[in-house]
């Protein structure tokens, strides 16, 4: 009876361990960027952001659909797509990386973490290596990430026309904020 009983709850434990969420995904997470000059602000959200995190390796990746950015003004939206991202030409930016402190995050404990990611932001088809800092939040089971990073345009091939250099500052801004549920299988 003794053996039955504790092969029992080895079985349950190795069933309760298999079934411990470790990948978390969402489609709709958020994406903004933001340029400042002294002629125009220019800032534009995109709501449809995929994102997967898997909790026990760290990896982490994100993909935007360009087309997704919504502007306040439409012809803003226009130029974006056709004449900066060229977004027919490349329909979407990709992030593949990982959370390189991922050990010091407790997916299983609701509180804020630290986060720090190094890994390749693909745009315009340019990829560059890119390292940011942000906060992986948990709360009742569900997983949010925030982070906050500047780009160069130039670094990704991407030109502004000398006529609208002074409402495009070649300096980006970028946050993202998304949060994520567990991937169900």
């Amino acid at each position: 009876m003794k053996q039955f009983l504790a092969i029992f709850f080895l079985s349950f434990f190795i069933l309760k361990v298999s079934f411990t969420q470790e990948k978390y995904f969402t489609k709709t997470g958020k994406i903004q960027f933001f340029s400042k000059t002294s002629a125009e602000n220019i800032d534009a959200t995109n709501r449809s952001v995929a994102v997967i995190l898997d909790s026990k390796t760290g990896d982490i990746q994100f993909a935007v659909l360009m087309k997704g950015f919504e502007f306040k003004k439409a012809l803003m939206q226009e130029h974006f797509n056709t004449k900066y991202v060229e977004s027919d030409k490349f329909p979407k930016a990709e992030f593949k990386g990982q959370v390189t402190n991922n050990s010091e995050i407790k997916y299983t404990t609701d509180g804020t973490y630290n986060a720090k990611v190094k890994g390749k932001l693909t745009l315009h088809g340019v990829t560059k290596d890119v390292e940011s800092t942000g906060t992986i939040t948990v709360k009742s089971g569900k997983i949010t990430v925030t982070s906050v990073f500047n780009i160069l345009l130039p670094d990704y091939s991407i030109q502004v026309p000398a006529v609208n250099r002074s409402q495009i500052s070649d300096d980006i801004k970028i946050t993202v904020d998304c949060s994520l549920d567990v991937l169900k299988s």
